[in-house]
């Protein structure tokens, strides 16, 4: 067995640092080689932040956005922009999922929006959560669930998320029948594309085959992980770090299936309560707010940063600023170009 950096180490929380100020719902992060931030905001675009601690926000004029409660903005999460997954151009511009209107957006580096889908085969697309870009210029996207509100999606138990591809040929679904459709993830070769279930609580995977087809489902890692896993990425190592949402651990599953926790910065006794509900299938919106910790509130992603890519961000729906910190391994870089 080759050594594996992790086994036996966490993140050391005296070490932690934080990045960016005033942010709104920074979901989603993406991370340049120079030291650029890029996150998600609820003010309808993606703010930058620069090395030297400077941000700017890069938002349409006419974004509409929500100054409601924590369940008009974040559960109800309808008729009003919130941008959530993002993916960054080779040409400097973003792809967003739009979570608050449910569409596929494309912002340029100037500022100006372009809706690029709001339906697929004559329907709404729903809950569209994460942009990838591949080698070959295709638009892969996921989409939660197709429920109003999506927090009924966790009782419901319900299958309707889905995996969908945008190229040459038009706009398609790929891959159906995923609970709570999340984050998304080529491993080094795109052979295979991991997938984030939410709802079901795991990580699943999918052969990729030619013209975009999916096929050979399989689950990786435990069937059933301890909460909810939203945000992933691998390292060199071949590591899959995972991060569990209200909860507020980052764990991560070892190419043997082990699953290790390297941070926990969750609420002990609002978690007991979380997961109760979860169980009897009647988890309300109270109950989801009281569950966080206080580093990345509603933790939510990760990206590997830095010219080594050794820096890890923490993005969370809940938090003003990024955590971050040193990991002892490098990760997969999500920007190829």
């Amino acid at each position: 067995m080759s050594y594996n950096p992790l086994i036996g180490w966490q993140v050391d929380r005296h070490a932690i640092t934080f990045v960016g100020h005033d942010l709104q719902r920074p979901e989603c992060i993406i991370a340049q080689r120079d030291g650029t931030l890029w996150a998600a905001d609820a003010r309808g675009g993606v703010m930058r932040i620069n090395p030297d601690g400077s941000q700017s926000l890069l938002c349409p004029q006419d974004a509409r956005i929500s100054e409601g409660s924590f369940e008009e903005r974040f559960i109800q999460s309808r008729n009003a922009s919130l941008p959530n997954g993002l993916a960054l151009t080779a040409q400097g511009d973003f792809i967003i999922c739009n979570w608050g209107l449910d569409r596929i957006e494309h912002l340029s580096a100037q500022g100006h929006l372009k809706v690029l889908h709001d339906h697929l085969d004559g329907l709404p697309l729903g809950k569209t959560n994460f942009p990838l870009l591949d080698s070959k210029g295709r638009t892969w996207f996921t989409v939660t669930t197709q429920m109003q509100p999506w927090a009924d999606s966790i009782n419901a138990q319900v299958a309707d998320g889905y995996i969908g591809v945008i190229d040459d040929n038009g706009i398609r679904i790929v891959a159906s029948d995923l609970e709570g459709t999340n984050e998304i993830r080529f491993d080094d070769a795109e052979e295979w594309l991991y997938v984030v279930e939410s709802n079901a609580r795991r990580i699943s995977r999918f052969r990729v085959g030619p013209d975009a087809t999916l096929r050979a489902r399989e689950v990786y890692g435990p069937p059933s992980l301890e909460g909810f896993p939203d945000g992933f990425a691998f390292d060199s190592a071949g590591n899959l770090w995972v991060t569990l949402i209200m909860t507020d651990k980052l764990i991560a599953i070892t190419p043997q299936g082990e699953v290790l926790t390297l941070l926990d910065d969750g609420n002990e006794q609002a978690n007991a309560e979380l997961y109760r509900q979860r169980d009897n299938r009647t988890l309300t919106p109270q109950v989801m707010q009281a569950a966080h910790g206080q580093l990345a509130p509603w933790m939510a992603s990760i990206t590997f940063g830095g010219p080594d890519l050794k820096t890890v961000y923490l993005g969370s729906l809940l938090g003003n600023r990024i955590p971050c910190f040193r990991s002892p391994v490098s990760g997969q870089p999500l920007i190829h170009w």
